[in-house]
């Protein structure tokens, strides 16, 4: 797994790929569901579309995601989406998440998020720092 941070004009970015010994189709085929993360992602213990391109993921313990679908291309294997409110310290969260075909049988999945730290002032409270929000997305 990689991952790095970047941060600019107040806006953290995290990404993070992985590769698995399985085609990309198959890896899309499962992953590439906006409505079932909780297929793959432990964290997530229901997922739930409640509008079109809206899904509220319920959290293992209990909190809750809204997120919207902006961009989907099954032929592309990727996906947009933002949050819309939720119980994670940032704001203004947006990623793309993109199965990668290596070959016939190996992949790459890649996750890019990029979001502003949920209280934006010069001497945040302690906990809601860049690093803490950082490290809280960069473990989703």
């Amino acid at each position: 797994m990689y991952h790095y941070l970047q941060v600019a004009a107040n806006v953290l970015k995290v990404s993070e790929s992985v590769e698995i010994n399985a085609p990309a189709e198959i890896v899309w085929g499962l992953a590439g569901d906006f409505g079932n993360l909780g297929a793959f992602h432990p964290a997530v213990a229901k997922t739930e579309i409640v509008e079109g391109t809206k899904r509220v993921l319920t959290l293992q313990d209990g909190g809750k995601i809204n997120e919207t679908l902006t961009a989907y291309s099954a032929k592309k294997t990727m996906m947009s989406y933002k949050v819309t409110e939720s119980v994670l310290p940032v704001s203004d969260y947006t990623a793309t998440f993109k199965v990668i075909a290596m070959g016939k049988s190996k992949s790459k999945v890649v996750w890019n998020a990029a979001f502003k730290r949920a209280d934006q002032v010069a001497t945040p409270a302690e906990g809601k720092d860049d690093a803490t929000a950082t490290k809280t997305i960069t473990g989703v």
